[in-house]
């Protein structure tokens, strides 16, 4: 980690990559926003789905969460309906109406598992919205020993799980007393944070993604993002639909960055409106190998 003034970046530290994963890998995700726990968690399933594998996410509105892994190249609903994937609510597998019980929710992982053999899968992926355990309930302080059973139920089977903890919200005592029982911590590789700008690696689909004001002071880390995606195989999306604000010379950072892409590959623009216009000053429409989009910031 480098710091220079008030500005902090970051290449890719300690934490593994979601692509990283693999069968009996028990790991713990924490997300700071949304957007990155929707990108990471398609990954996830897309990499699992790749690999023939049956794929459950437990999370609030799953037809929502369906929708968003369709936006970012997962089929899910292909998937769901040839019984190969399942997004439901944690009412009826982990919860048992508003308590919890670390016997009845193992229960319904280990079901999971036994489908998923029976039917003949190669392996399971489990991803967990932990966000239930923020509520009030009977049984909470159970959580650290169901991420205690989970661990010891993984070894030796073909299933991977991935815990999923908001670490704005969750307190850091209770993020301390689970994190022990998982194998790998997975974060998004990021290249800046501070108050103002976010430059992190996007995975599903693959590239950048960039969140608040990006301008001439984040060169350096704008720069080796953008070299680390060209150095990806394949196409690439520049996620700027949560920037507010990019000066001119960083978006013509963008733009060359997209341009040197040879073809076949291509490179997508997400912008919202206020962005979008910049780029297309910069001839983004009409610039062949480079697609932009423009999405709602409402």
């Amino acid at each position: 980690m480098t710091a220079i003034g008030k500005v902090t970046w970051v290449t890719v530290g300690a934490e593994t990559q979601i692509t990283d994963l693999t069968i009996r890998d028990h790991a713990c995700l924490t997300f700071g926003e949304t957007e990155e726990l929707l990108d990471l968690t398609a990954a996830f399933v897309r990499d699992g789905l790749a690999e023939g594998q049956r794929v459950v996410w437990l999370a609030e509105e799953p037809q929502r969460r369906l929708a968003e892994l369709a936006l970012r190249g997962v089929a899910p609903r292909e998937s769901v309906s040839a019984g190969r994937m399942a997004v439901m609510t944690c009412q009826g597998s982990l919860l048992d109406g508003q308590a919890f019980a670390v016997e009845h929710a193992m229960r319904w992982f280990r079901d999971q598992m036994a489908r998923t053999s029976g039917e003949g899968y190669p392996g399971l992926r489990v991803a967990l919205d932990m966000s239930w355990a923020l509520q009030p309930m009977a049984g909470i302080e159970q959580l650290p020993a169901f991420e205690e059973e989970i661990a010891a139920t993984l070894a030796g089977t073909s299933t991977a799980v991935l815990c999923q903890y908001d670490r704005v919200r969750f307190d850091p005592v209770t993020l301390a007393s689970v994190s022990g029982y998982h194998t790998r911590s997975v974060a998004a590789a990021t290249y800046h944070h501070d108050a103002l700008l976010r430059i992190c690696r996007q995975y599903a689909p693959p590239g950048v993604r960039l969140a608040g004001q990006l301008d001439r002071g984040a060169e350096a880390a704008l720069g080796l993002a953008l070299s680390e995606a060209i150095r990806l195989d394949g196409d690439i999306t520049v996620n700027m639909s949560e920037l507010s604000f990019v000066d001119l010379y960083c978006a013509r950072m963008i733009m060359d960055a997209a341009r040197s892409l040879s073809p076949p590959r291509s490179v997508t623009l997400r912008c919202n409106p206020s962005i979008s216009s910049r780029f297309l000053l910069l001839g983004a429409g009409a610039a062949p190998g480079i697609s932009l989009v423009t999405v709602d910031d409402g």
